[in-house]
Order: structure tokens, then C-alpha cells, then sequence
């Protein structure tokens, strides 16, 4: 597992979630050594505003929390285009019974940890969490240019085919005869399989 450069500017955010500035604090201690940026939200509505205008690559979740509890909160950020695919691990200090546990995978949870939990287990799990979200984001973006460059290509070869149509309707009667089917087909079977 690769250890991001904290002076990187693209470095990963990770998203801490908890009502109490003291697990807040704990978390950022148990963190701080992975180099990913940390940012903290003291509620679930704290949470949803900073998801609305930062790019996050896992988080860190509290379940128990006044007003917006962690699966309200989970609820809403699953519920979101732009923030479904984001990693969410819930930290709990109640008891990770199989009821609390599967509410919290039911709510989209990736994981379920008990308070207290073993830092250096939360911290493999963010290593290994944070490098498949970005694995799985670089995925996104190749598509993403690949559909981009097939279209573009899709969109030069309709404009050739123009050209040939334009140059076959120039031709004399005999040879624009034998061409108009031909680049009928052509024309039919590039729509067809433009992106």
C-alpha cells in the first residue's frame, strides 16, 4: 500500500464525522501519519455541506449523533449522484451487535468498527479503502476520456462520410448511383454505433 505525499496537492480527503471534538481530535492522531488531508464536521448537516464543495475519498462516521444521526447522514450521502461511490466506514460506541451492524450496511456502509477500536486497524482500513476509491476514480476518468475520444472520432468520421456524400452527389450519374447505397449504409451503421 502506497503512502501518499502530504504535500501533494491532489492528495485525498478523508472526511471525520463525530459530534465530540475529542474522538475528532483522536482520529486526526490516529491519522495524521497516512498523509491524507483530514477534514472534520461536528454533524451529519456539517458533513453534507462540506460534501456539496469538497472531493472525498473515504469517511470516517459516527453513528450516534444529536439532530442527523450516522445512517441519516449515510441515507443522504448514498442518496447523492456526486457522492454514492464515497467509502463510508461507521465508528460507533454502541454495541456492534448484528441489528446496529446491519443498519449500518443497509445504509450503504463499507464497514462497521466498535469504540474502542484498535488504531492500527482503522488505519489499514483507511489505507486500503482510500487506494481503491482512487483506483476506482482513475477507472472513471479513462472511461470518461475514452467515451470523449471515441465520440470525437465518431464526429470525424460522420464529417468524412459528408465529405464522400457531397463528392459522390458531384460525380457523374452512373458512379453517384453505385455510391449512394454504400454510403447510405456507412451512414446508418456510424449512428449506430456513435457513443
Amino acid at each position: 500500500m502506497r503512502v501518499p505525499d502530504a504535500s501533494a496537492p491532489d492528495r485525498v480527503t478523508v472526511l471525520l464525522v463525530d459530534d465530540r471534538p475529542e474522538n475528532l481530535l483522536a482520529l486526526e492522531a490516529i491519522l495524521q501519519g497516512l498523509g491524507h488531508r483530514l477534514l472534520r464536521a461536528g454533524s451529519g448537516e456539517e458533513a453534507l455541506k462540506h460534501l456539496l464543495v469538497e472531493e472525498v475519498s473515504l469517511i470516517l462516521l459516527d453513528v450516534q449523533m444529536p439532530g442527523m444521526d450516522g445512517f441519516e447522514t449515510a441515507e443522504h450521502i448514498k442518496g447523492r449522484e456526486k457522492t454514492r461511490d464515497i467509502p463510508i466506514v461507521f465508528l460507533t460506541a454502541l454495541e456492534a451487535g448484528g441489528h446496529q451492524a446491519f443498519r449500518g450496511y443497509a445504509a450503504g456502509a463499507v464497514d462497521y468498527l466498535a469504540k474502542p477500536f484498535d488504531p492500527w486497524v482503522l488505519r489499514a482500513k483507511v489505507g486500503v479503502l482510500v487506494e481503491l476509491h482512487e483506483e476506482r476514480r482513475a477507472l472513471q476518468r479513462e472511461r470518461d476520456h475514452l467515451r470523449r475520444r471515441a465520440q470525437q472520432e465518431a464526429q470525424e468520421a460522420l464529417a468524412l462520410l459528408r465529405r464522400a456524400e457531397d463528392a459522390a452527389a458531384g460525380a457523374p450519374l452512373e458512379v453517384a448511383d453505385r455510391l449512394r447505397v454504400p454510403l447510405a449504409e456507412l451512414r446508418e451503421h456510424l449512428l449506430a454505433r456513435r457513443p
